[in-house]
């Protein structure tokens, strides 16, 4: 007799323009149902809602957007009996108690809630001031303890969800290094391109080395300086060529850049990175320089798959270091590139969920008990 398969409601939060669902979700769905799991997914924010939200003024059309995202999600949910697992990719709303997850629980849901940032902590929106009020960090810590399990970015985050009754496993990113082709061979033939990935919402943190970054301009002219997504960032002293982001205009700006900054502040906010931006680096071949905190301690070995600062001195020091030796930024992009590979590939994360999916649905006599583990 054929075993019926497994049903799963993958429930994100953003369409596949957010790299926050793109890599917690939507990268797995092709290798999970070739491993049997029959996937259906609803984002709540389509991708109209995406480009107004994260966009300045239009409160009144953001809430109206905002009520129909929520009247599409609960039409969907109407329908929770059907599946096997509910994925959440965090809440499954952005405001209000979770009033729905404590409804399906209580009628045998078995209820998954992935997040890769420090939700419990309550950074004000630069865009929404209406969610900004409405948010509630405890929504987060009431989760902990309602869902079946609690699937984090990394170990901080994972032992912070423990710390508050959950059932709590690692599940790092993936990243696709199919997708992105090795950067060109690293040589000194052409001016050095430094580059940075990222959003409106986390420019800011090129602030953090800005000192750093001046002294590199003036040090050497020669050196190309390039952003994707910041928006009209400006940094005084340094030629700072702006691009909007999109995912295909994303694998371009890849292979101009040659050194992969992701500077961050030393805050609990930080520490709850899962790494996105410089791993992705390291799957281009662009040499990463980081800040030495939080989950970039696990991801990179400083020195062999990319440099990890503390100080504006060690980033200065790798950073004109990396510039003057091309020979050592292919040692190091062809070492990163390798790492990420066998370490995160998408099918190899989609079969430590498809494990964590068949562990769930056990009975509960054969099943671990509760604790910290990571899905290895």
């Amino acid at each position: 007799m054929t075993t019926p398969a497994l049903k799963v409601l993958f429930l994100t939060r953003y369409p596949y323009e957010g790299a926050s669902s793109r890599y917690r979700v939507y990268q797995y769905l092709p290798h999970l149902r070739a491993l049997g799991v029959r996937c259906e997914q609803q984002c709540f924010m389509d991708s109209r809602m995406y480009r107004r939200y994260f966009s300045h003024g239009g409160s009144l059309k953001k809430a109206w957007l905002m009520l129909r995202a929520i009247v599409c999600r609960l039409k969907v949910l109407m329908r929770f009996r059907e599946y096997d697992i509910i994925y959440m990719q965090r809440e499954l709303f952005p405001v209000a108690p979770p009033l729905f997850e404590r409804y399906m629980k209580k009628r045998g849901a078995v209820l998954f809630f992935d997040y890769d940032d420090a939700l419990f902590i309550n950074k004000p929106s630069r865009f929404n001031p209406i969610a900004t009020f409405l948010r509630s960090p405890d929504k987060t810590f009431e989760l902990f303890g309602l869902v079946d399990l609690v699937v984090a970015g990394n170990d901080w985050l994972r032992d912070k969800a423990a710390a508050h009754g959950a059932h709590a496993v690692t599940l790092e990113v993936a990243e696709d290094t199919d997708r992105i082709a090795m950067h060109a061979p690293h040589a000194n033939d052409k001016p050095v391109t430094i580059g940075w990935l990222g959003s409106t919402t986390t420019v800011k943190y090129l602030r953090i080395i800005e000192p750093v970054l001046q002294r590199i301009a003036a040090d050497y002219p020669e050196v190309r300086f390039e952003f994707m997504g910041g928006g009209d960032f400006h940094m005084e002293g340094v030629p700072w060529e702006a691009h909007a982001w999109s995912l295909e205009d994303e694998l371009l700006a890849l292979s101009r850049f040659d050194i992969g900054l992701m500077p961050l502040p030393d805050d609990e906010w930080a520490r709850g990175k899962s790494g996105g931006k410089a791993r992705t680096y390291m799957a281009a071949g662009v040499v990463p320089v980081c800040s030495a905190i939080g989950y970039n301690l696990q991801l990179m070995e400083h020195g062999r798959t990319g440099f990890l600062c503390s100080s504006e001195d060690d980033w200065y020091s790798a950073i004109a270091t990396l510039i003057g030796d091309g020979a050592l930024r292919q040692t190091i992009a062809v070492q990163a590139r390798a790492d990420v590979r066998n370490r995160f590939s998408p099918a190899g994360q989609a079969l430590k969920m498809r494990m964590l999916f068949d562990e769930a649905l056990r009975p509960p006599a054969a099943s671990v008990g509760n604790g910290v583990i990571r899905a290895e």
